[in-house]
């Protein structure tokens, strides 16, 4: 998919205004993306963002549980997703009308502000459940402005050919901060408790913000001015919100993915965060057996990860996007059937492998077809899937699993991979879908 293909969904292809001017500017180098300085500037002002938040989670659970009970720790835990799903889609109208990078640098400067600020405050006063309360609710709204800004940025550091090999050098980005953030928490707590720990998230967010600050963008074309005169600065985020959502169901490919992606989601995600953990109690084999399922998965995920970012391209994307969500759909079913712990790893980690090799080949793909105008609010509306949707299916998963058993609620899951593979076998647009040849 390149710029040259034009239909009514792909305009207009920028806007106008603050977003087509956000400011440095530089076209690509033209260099691999885990060889180009600037990408490998936001790859690192990423990794220590996602440090920093698993430091701050670890920290506002910590201090929850010294400022309150059982009750009070999960409405601290709760609180900061209410404000991430309902305000997520209109953080990617926000980055679409401003920009990007404008956003990103904006609402990293904010957290580190807060949470520099919430550190200073415990060590004068100590935890109040008042005080977690309202973090939890302002970091969750910025959040909703960052985690669209931040996906939109790839196709504006690097050229289309490389768009997958970033979501492989970001994938590793994610396992680095996962593997890295609980034991730098720990740490910080054992020294100085909550205050220090939510001031080495501070110091994260920071570093990150510098970072930011030195990454250069390409500019984005300009959009011809409509007819009739309505610029998009004269719109209302409404119609821009509504608009968003147009582009995506009129468009031939972006469309189908995010439907087949939104079955993914939902198959997988809960799968992996309740379902093996049900599995491994139900079985018996204990928090042991958890911890070798999940390592096994991440080891293949982090494979997957090192495969794209060293091969950079996957020659026919659709159709092994489609035979990864088919394989990957055998898998699970295989895992919720599988008969002891050692057939169980066994299936996870190339589990693992196909479900990173299907979602970096979706995110490619979305980020190569999109026009640049709307490339905020499509990074919303696939955030806001994976990070809003899915988790409500977890308490159904968990009841599931309580009346059925694991290996029917295994089933069900595959099914629904399945079913994110036969959206996309319904499209042609999706099964020819091609990444740019360098």
């Amino acid at each position: 998919m390149t710029e040259s293909r034009r239909d009514p969904a792909d305009a207009p292809e920028a806007s106008a205004g603050p977003a087509a001017q956000d400011a440095p500017e530089a076209e690509p180098s033209g260099r691999p993306a885990h060889r180009d300085g600037n990408v490998l500037r936001w790859l690192s002002a990423y990794a220590a963002s996602l440090v920093g938040d698993a430091v701050y989670f670890l920290a506002l659970g910590w201090a929850a549980a010294q400022a309150g009970g059982p009750a009070e720790v999960g409405l601290i835990m709760a609180s900061g997703a209410v404000p991430r799903a309902v305000l997520m889609l209109g953080g990617g109208v926000i980055a679409d009308r401003f920009g990007p990078r404008r956003i990103v640098i904006v609402s990293d400067a904010m957290r580190c502000a807060m949470i520099l600020g919430v550190a200073a405050a415990l060590m004068l006063t100590g935890p109040a459940v008042w005080l977690l309360v309202l973090v939890a609710l302002v970091f969750g709204a910025v959040d909703a402005l960052f985690m669209p800004a931040v996906g939109a940025l790839p196709p504006r550091i690097t050229a289309p050919d490389q768009l997958v090999r970033v979501q492989g050098m970001k994938a590793l980005a994610n396992r680095f901060g996962g593997i890295v953030g609980a034991p730098v928490a720990g740490l910080a707590m054992g020294l100085g408790g909550a205050a220090a720990a939510f001031a080495v998230a501070g110091a994260l967010f920071a570093g990150s913000l510098v970072l930011l600050v030195a990454v250069r963008i390409a500019p984005l074309p300009q959009e011809e001015p409509s007819a009739e005169g309505d610029g998009p600065q004269r719109r209302s985020v409404w119609r821009d919100l509504t608009d968003g959502f147009g582009y995506v169901r009129r468009h031939r490919l972006v469309g189908p993915l995010i439907l087949s992606n939104i079955f993914f989601d939902l198959g997988g995600i809960p799968l992996i965060n309740v379902g093996v953990v049900l599995l491994s109690s139900e079985r018996g084999w204990g928090a042991t057996g958890i911890a070798w399922i999940v390592g096994a998965f991440s080891a293949g995920a982090a494979a997957t990860a090192l495969l794209l970012t060293a091969r950079g391209r996957v020659p026919r994307a659709g159709r092994v996007r489609l035979a990864g969500l088919a394989g990957g759909s055998v898998l699970v079913c295989a895992l919720g059937s599988a008969p002891g712990l050692g057939w169980a790893v066994l299936v996870a980690a190339p589990m693992g492998m196909l479900v990173a090799l299907c979602g970096g080949l979706t995110a490619g793909l979305v980020q190569t077809a999109t026009a640049p105008a709307y490339l905020g609010r499509v990074s919303s509306l696939m955030s806001l899937i994976s990070l809003g949707v899915a988790p409500l299916a977890y308490p159904v998963v968990g009841a599931a699993i309580g009346l059925w058993g694991a290996t029917p609620v295994f089933w069900g899951c595959g099914a629904l991979c399945l079913a994110a593979g036969l959206v996309g076998v319904s499209y042609r647009e999706v099964r020819e879908a091609e990444l740019p040849d360098g």
